[in-house]
């Protein structure tokens, strides 16, 4: 795991400073997301390896439990920032990033947002069978249905507004996104 072995020591701590700066940042702006720091400098070390690594080779490299590390690897799994692959010879499990980070931006926030959007649109179409309900209850009272009306149209603004969320998540998980804006070359 170690890309730097064989340099004079005088180089490698050039180096290694360069890249600790870059891995901070990509921890703290993880950190900004949702992901822990710990989390977003697992992925920072990742990132400037040159190949896969195993549980133990982060381990040791990071400092941190086996535990943790294994918690940290499965969240960058299912956020789709690294892939599990394949070894020839080991039986360990080895582990590399994906580096396109135009991908790992729209997979991150597809993958969040669905879940909000999903949450949410349930929450809206529940209240909005409750509304039906008490007005059916109460039809004969103007002013509860003047007040239920009024709440009704706010929770169909909402359900535009999550209706519009989901086609912008259609476009990362496509990559539409990138027709509207483009990757730089």
């Amino acid at each position: 795991m170690n890309d730097l072995e064989g340099l004079p020591p005088e180089q490698i701590e050039k180096i290694s400073k360069v890249r600790e700066r870059v891995i901070d940042s990509i921890g703290k702006n993880m950190d900004l997301y949702g992901i822990t720091l710990s989390i977003g400098h697992l992925y920072g070390y990742m990132y400037f390896n040159q190949g896969p690594v195993t549980l133990d080779e982060l381990s040791h490299t990071m400092g941190m439990s086996k535990t943790s590390m294994s918690t940290g690897v499965r969240t960058l799994l299912d956020l789709k920032m690294i892939d599990k692959v394949w070894g020839k010879g080991t039986r360990k499990d080895l582990f590399e990033v994906v580096p396109d980070w135009h991908q790992n931006f729209s997979d991150y926030f597809s993958i969040k947002w669905r879940k909000a959007v999903e949450g949410n649109m349930s929450a809206l179409a529940k209240s909005l069978a409750e509304i039906k309900q008490i007005k059916s209850e109460y039809a004969d009272n103007p002013d509860i249905e003047k007040l239920l009306n009024t709440d009704e149209a706010k929770i169909e603004e909402a359900i535009k507004y999550y209706r519009w969320l989901l086609k912008l998540i259609e476009a990362l998980e496509t990559g539409k996104i990138f027709d509207f804006i483009p990757k730089e070359k």
